[in-house]
């Protein structure tokens, strides 16, 4: 007669396959609770609301102990009261807004030129070969040094502010797919061509969305070259033709020895592109991590 083996290592091993199962079990139980609202204030907003105001209270100390001239570091109430002129004067979100649409429409472009020819890049080793160095050298090469060329071939108009922004974002877009591409798993592309996803096909349905995480740093580095690249273009090459924006705002504060003023296109440039990335590519990759298991949703 057959007997049930329960020694106390069949026990064990029943044990460990137990404990396995229930570990599998919590990894697949994914919380999808709300969190409260006073909980994402407490967590999100209040701490870069802290750091502002030490920083603002860090400043204020610096001039009210006369460590620098006031030539030299204007008070904040007097770049406040320089945000307070312009919005009364009907000036501040149009200033914002010739700077902002230039931004995003050159970085639209450099997307629509950048995003194929990452493709090519990465799935062509002649092109790879020929070309792939040179959007290297051209990521490192300063947007500032575009500025000249561009105004010689286009003139003082908005081509040659989206040349630089292009030859700035382009390089970095191209790159950021490169390099998504190159992380995927062979076994993923072996699997689409199996399933005969070639060609475009594998590009929309396999290439894409498993170098998406690659892709989407590859954006944001876009962004930051695209928004980078229009204030150098604005700061070098003023013109009334070209309307006021702020790389304009700020060297026209250079030119008029006016700090606050400096100090203020200073901040609101800083403040348009902290917003961008948080209105956009931040929701934007907390749905990549989530759709991948990287992040619980709350």
């Amino acid at each position: 007669m057959a007997s049930t083996d329960t020694t106390p290592k069949a026990t064990a091993k029943g044990d460990d396959l137990a404990g396995l199962e229930a570990g599998l079990d919590a990894l697949d139980a994914v919380e999808t609770h709300r969190t409260p609202v006073r909980e994402v204030f407490t967590k999100k907003v209040v701490p870069p609301l802290l750091a502002v105001g030490l920083v603002l209270v860090v400043w204020q100390i610096l001039v009210s102990a006369k460590v620098t001239d006031e030539t030299k570091l204007p008070a904040p109430s007097a770049v406040w009261d320089s945000l307070s002129d312009m919005w009364l004067k009907g000036t501040l979100l149009d200033v914002i807004w010739t700077s902002v649409s230039r931004g995003l429409l050159g970085f639209l472009l450099a997307l629509a030129i950048g995003t194929p020819l990452g493709l090519l890049v990465a799935r062509v080793k002649f092109v790879r070969a020929a070309i792939g160095p040179i959007l290297q050298g051209l990521q490192s090469l300063p947007s500032v040094a575009w500025v000249p060329p561009a105004v010689l071939w286009f003139g003082l108009n908005d081509a040659m502010m989206y040349t630089v922004i292009l030859l700035g974002a382009v390089p970095s877009i191209a790159n950021g797919l490169v390099s998504g591409i190159d992380q995927i798993p062979p076994l993923f592309l072996r699997a689409g061509r199996t399933l005969g996803a070639t060609g475009l096909r594998g590009a929309r349905h396999v290439v894409m969305p498993a170098a998406l995480p690659g892709y989407l740093a590859g954006l944001k580095q876009g962004w930051a070259f695209s928004w980078r690249s229009l204030m150098a273009a604005e700061i070098i090459a003023s013109s009334p033709d070209l309307g006021l924006g702020l790389g304009q705002l700020l060297e026209n504060g250079r030119n008029n020895i006016d700090l606050p003023g400096v100090f203020l296109a200073i901040a609101l440039i800083l403040v348009v592109g902290i917003a961008i990335d948080l209105l956009i590519f931040s929701p934007v990759e907390r749905w990549v991590l989530r759709s991948r298991g990287l992040l619980v949703r709350s």
